[in-house]
């Protein structure tokens, strides 16, 4: 049920999403949506002079870090910038994104593992069935950040906020600890 809400979701806000910019329209989320993720995506993306302040300071603190991983400036600025649109808009902090980002595929968009998962965030292609399009590319930078953090987002919702559980399903090893160790490891160090 909630992976239906969730695969829902996702369409209808693909519908909304035109060259990069959310439009905010009346939202009929599905009741099975967490309200925090409804929330978020009526809070995030409201352009007032405080979010946009909000997202130029992230952007300035993030640019270093992310210089190690990505040369040019401009595919840092739309890729950071990106990411925290959709991290917002999943109820994510941004940080731990870029953390997962950088245990997954070291900001390759192009990665692949031998498992078959796809892109930055390392999606593997079942999900296009479960919450997306036919046509849609995992390996396509935007696609791929949509998918991801609605993936976790949805594992956090499931796990009741444990970053440690969530993070686990997400990488199919729920019981262990040592994918989520990494991932908080690479926020608490790199991403704060």
């Amino acid at each position: 049920m909630l992976l239906g809400a969730i695969a829902w979701h996702l369409r209808w806000v693909n519908k909304w999403v035109l060259a990069g910019s959310i439009v905010i329209a009346a939202l009929p989320v599905a009741s099975a949506v967490a309200s925090p993720l409804r929330l978020t995506f009526d809070a995030a993306h409201q352009q007032t002079s405080y979010s946009q302040r909000q997202l130029q300071q992230w952007l300035s603190r993030m640019d270093a870090p992310l210089s190690r991983f990505i040369r040019e400036p401009t595919e840092r600025y739309e890729l950071l910038t990106r990411l925290y649109q959709e991290a917002r808009l999943a109820g994510l902090p941004p940080e731990l994104v870029l953390s997962l980002i950088q245990v997954e595929s070291a900001f390759k968009s192009d990665a692949v593992s031998s498992a078959g998962a796809v892109g930055l965030m390392q999606i593997m292609p079942f999900w296009i069935e479960e919450l997306g399009l036919p046509m849609d590319n995992l390996s396509d930078p935007n696609r791929n950040l949509r998918y991801g953090c609605t993936i976790l987002a949805h594992y956090l919702a499931v796990e009741r906020g444990d970053f440690t559980r969530a993070l686990a399903r997400y990488n199919g090893s729920l019981g262990q600890t040592w994918y989520p160790e990494r991932v908080l490891k690479a926020w608490r160090d790199d991403w704060r």
